[in-house]
């Protein structure tokens, strides 16, 4: 296991929570997310 790397995509995938999370409703239906499904596209953006 690499740690730091395990580290990185942590952080990058709370980072994407947190910026998806701060869009608004509106602004999420245009990118094609609804509000419940952030986590789970943010896990898709960074997986490996």
């Amino acid at each position: 296991m690499n740690f730091l790397r395990d580290y990185q995509n942590w952080r990058r995938y709370w980072r994407t929570v947190d910026q998806l999370s701060n869009l608004s409703d509106a602004e999420l239906r245009d990118i094609g997310l609804e509000r419940h499904a952030i986590k789970d596209a943010a896990r898709g953006f960074h997986r490996h």
